[in-house]
């Protein structure tokens, strides 16, 4: 199964930290990071898509973080 995961985060060094636990647990990144600004807090978000191959078969009850 190829997983999918959108990691996002306030543009603090937490999103770096995020996304490099992501890498070195075997995701992969997937496309540009996303930068905007979020109204509702007055923050700039980041966005990253990861991707995964995993065992076993898709279903919704799979708990992407855990991959």
């Amino acid at each position: 199964m190829k997983a999918y995961r959108l990691l996002t985060e306030d543009d603090t060094s937490a999103f770096c930290h995020k996304v490099t636990e992501a890498l070195n647990k075997g995701w992969a990144l997937y496309g540009s990071p996303s930068y905007a600004y979020d109204e509702s807090t007055g923050k700039m978000r980041c966005a990253q898509a990861v991707t995964k191959e995993a065992d076993g078969d898709y279903s919704p009850d799979v708990k992407l973080g855990g991959l």
